[in-house]
């Protein structure tokens, strides 16, 4: 058993968790910050920017988060390649488009036929993590756009009396209140994201989701280490790593959110002895 557990597909699939990882500590930020924009583009006095950020966030969160997420990888895909197709192979003038077919010269594919599997394997994993950061994005911006209308007002309007800025207001008295109350949605929002990570499986990276299935399987005679079927071992470690996941961020999120408290004017800050 311990040479079986220590063998090279055994050592991807202990690597696959550390993919998931780092999926989720690049994914939340750049989420968080084009929730950020998006936000701030809701509350545009700009009529353009303010309905470009609405239809950004209704868009994401009016579709279905498996369609969005095999949507976003295909089009940047595509997208790039039509770009260079026109620009290295402007001598090709077959369409790129011949029925079900995509077809653009080699020198447009991305990445190249001839680039080492790691290479394959970073492209599969930034497209999925711009898809990750489009979808959760939009949610965020929705949490942060409440958040933002949540402060009280009359601090707003006191700080305006004192002769402050719109700017100063924002950045000094409403963005800093701001966070107390968006968290929550933040947190639920960081528990979704962990719940939404086996769908890196759909778009074709070895994931954790991926070597549970491929090692779990039934492996006959022909295979090194032939056995039943262990699926339900494997996925049932894989619900402990989720549930040890969201368990801990829930007491994270907890101290988080009590510190925050202090000092504002809701029930958990008053709670806090302010």
């Amino acid at each position: 058993m311990t040479c079986y557990l220590t063998n090279g597909k055994h050592l991807l699939f202990y690597q696959s968790f550390g993919t998931v990882l780092l999926l989720l500590s690049l994914a939340a930020p750049l989420a968080l910050g084009l929730g950020f924009l998006g936000a701030l583009a809701k509350r545009s006095a700009m009529i353009g920017v303010r309905q470009l950020g609405q239809v950004y966030v209704a868009m994401v969160r009016g579709i279905p988060d498996i369609v969005f997420f095999l949507f976003v990888p295909l089009m940047i895909d595509q997208g790039l390649e039509i770009v260079r197709h026109l620009t290295l192979c402007p001598e090709v003038t077959a369409p790129i488009f011949q029925g079900n077919d995509f077809v653009v010269c080699e020198a447009a594919k991305i990445p190249l036929s001839s680039a080492s599997p790691w290479v394959h394997s970073l492209y599969g994993f930034v497209l999925a993590l711009t898809a990750f950061a489009i979808v959760f994005g939009a949610f965020a911006a929705n949490t942060l756009d409440g958040a933002l209308s949540s402060v009280p007002q009359a601090q707003l309007e006191t700080a305006r009396a004192y002769g402050m800025r719109p700017s100063q207001v924002f950045w000094r008295i409403q963005l800093p209140q701001m966070w107390s109350y968006a968290l929550p949605g933040l947190a639920n929002l960081w528990q979704i994201l962990i719940k939404a990570t086996p769908l890196l499986f759909l778009l074709g990276i070895e994931d954790i989701v991926y070597w549970a299935r491929e090692l779990g399987g039934m492996k006959g005679n022909r295979f090194d280490y032939p056995h039943p079927d262990w699926r339900l071992w494997y996925f049932s470690a894989l619900l402990v790593f989720y549930l040890g996941m969201t368990w801990g961020s829930e007491k994270i999120f907890a101290r988080i959110q009590a510190r925050l408290a202090v000092g504002q004017a809701t029930l958990a800050g008053k709670g806090a002895g302010v």
